[in-house]
């Protein structure tokens, strides 16, 4: 899934998820829509071990939209599953946030579902920032990634 100039980093966050009934649909299996749910689980709980939560870029006048999400669904989750959720940044040059995800049924780690997300940065009237902002780039400098 990578592109010309991003690079996997190991900056990953994995953590679990317990399926709810009212995630499920009439089949019993996980609504389609919910996916998305869980990879924002993912991120939020990869921002919050990582120093780069939504609150942080709050903090900055920032908002995160996301501009582009790629899901493959493998096989799917039912009610009582546990989920578990492996987020890892992408680091590119690019004024934006690149994810990867993987899901897995925890039960017989089988892959469930991966997926994508790229969110670009806007200020608080919707503007898009077209330069990566100074307190993400002071982020990735502490981490390494310039």
């Amino acid at each position: 899934m990578s592109k010309i100039g991003e690079e996997a980093t190991g900056l990953i966050c994995e953590t679990e998820l317990n399926i709810r009934f009212s995630d499920t649909d009439a089949m019993g299996i996980v609504w389609h829509g919910n996916y998305i749910k869980y990879m924002e689980d993912g991120r939020e709980a990869w921002g919050a071990e990582h120093g780069l939560s939504y609150l942080d870029i709050y903090k900055n006048k920032l908002f995160t939209p996301i501009v582009e999400a790629k899901l493959s669904h493998k096989r799917t989750l039912k009610f009582g599953d546990t989920a578990i959720i492996i987020t890892r940044y992408i680091n590119t040059p690019a004024a934006k946030l690149v994810y990867d995800y993987e899901i897995y049924r925890k039960s017989d780690m089988m892959l469930v579902l991966k997926g994508r997300t790229v969110q670009v940065f806007t200020d608080y009237q919707e503007n898009l920032i077209l330069n990566t902002p100074t307190c993400v780039v002071d982020w990735k400098r502490n981490k390494g990634l310039l």
